[in-house]
């Protein structure tokens, strides 16, 4: 591997991820919720440069090529599991993570299994704005988290007017957030759906020549 800046930009979106979740583990809340968003925004920011970059500088690389979506794909899992947690099991949070969580799962066995020829299941441009939206509704959730935690008065320093002025962010964050998530849902299960469908000629193949 070569360490160009796009490959950095990309292992450090890798590394990222999991990092998510640690914010949790030093900072006290609401703390550590800005402290998520924050590194989320950044990581999601590097999504876009290093592609670009690595466009641009004619820098693209097999490392790139792998890293990147499984980076995607890590931040976005990782991410919803922690906003899951935080935002007391809600229901009508749990079914769209649940249709991301199946979909990421079912296209990453399905390439895994269809090896080379996984190639032919090109990325497109509806994926990428899936990836997009994802991320975005990821943000205003955290935000929304955050909010929430101060407008039930358990952060420290803040007072009765501000309080309610973040239970009124906290509500409209809450509910862009869903409103978004479930938009990400029915497009990720929309690309699961086209991907597996370009996948089945590769499915009907006899055993020994797949």
């Amino acid at each position: 591997m070569r360490w160009t800046l796009p490959n950095i930009l990309t292992l450090l979106r890798l590394c990222a991820a999991p990092a998510v979740p640690l914010m949790f583990l030093y900072f006290q809340r609401p703390w550590a919720d800005w402290a998520a968003l924050t590194l989320f925004l950044l990581a999601a920011i590097t999504d876009w440069f290093d592609g670009y970059l690595a466009r641009a500088w004619k820098q693209e690389s097999r490392f790139g090529a792998a890293m990147d979506p499984i980076a995607d794909k890590a931040m976005v899992v990782i991410a919803l599991v922690v906003i899951t947690g935080y935002s007391g099991m809600n229901p009508w949070l749990i079914l769209p993570v649940t249709i991301i969580l199946f979909r990421e799962v079912f296209v990453s066995g399905l390439r895994e299994f269809l090896g080379d020829k996984s190639r032919k299941l090109a990325v497109t441009n509806l994926a990428k704005w899936k990836t997009t939206l994802q991320m975005v509704a990821i943000a205003v959730l955290f935000l929304g988290t955050g909010l929430s935690y101060v407008a039930q008065g358990q952060s420290p320093r803040v007072g009765e007017t501000g309080i309610i002025w973040s239970a009124s962010l906290d509500a409209l964050a809450t509910h862009v957030g869903l409103i978004l998530i479930w938009i990400a849902a029915g497009l990720t299960a929309w690309t699961g759906w086209d991907y597996f469908i370009k996948a089945l000629p590769y499915l009907r193949e006899p055993a020994n020549d797949a």
